[in-house]
């Protein structure tokens, strides 16, 4: 219970930072990515680094480097799906998942 706890509260505290850090950027909705995914990374990793050994510590890590390039892929795809004409967003965002899940 009290990993949980501390991942709350730890959580809680970053993703603040980071939204506050995503204040200062416009597009307002590009100071949304700055909000959730790496400050859960990072409360995550400071747990991971306080409770397990090194090893496991830099398998997290190097877990979350292949999702966030896999993030970058689907971005990207998502972006060219977008420009083409007769071809639903929805659609799309599918089919652009697609294309970052493929190994």
């Amino acid at each position: 219970m009290g990993e949980l706890a501390l991942r709350f509260v730890l959580g809680g505290l970053i993703v603040s930072l980071f939204a506050a850090l995503g204040e200062l950027f416009k597009p307002k909705t590009f100071a949304g990515m700055f909000g959730a995914a790496p400050s859960v990374a990072l409360a995550s990793l400071s747990i991971a680094f306080a409770i397990h050994a090194s090893q496991y510590v830099a398998i997290e890590l190097r877990s979350m480097m292949i999702g966030c390039a896999a993030l970058v892929v689907y971005g990207a795809a998502c972006v060219l799906v977008a420009r083409s004409e007769g071809l639903p967003v929805w659609l799309g965002a599918g089919l652009s998942w697609l294309v970052s899940e493929a190994p």
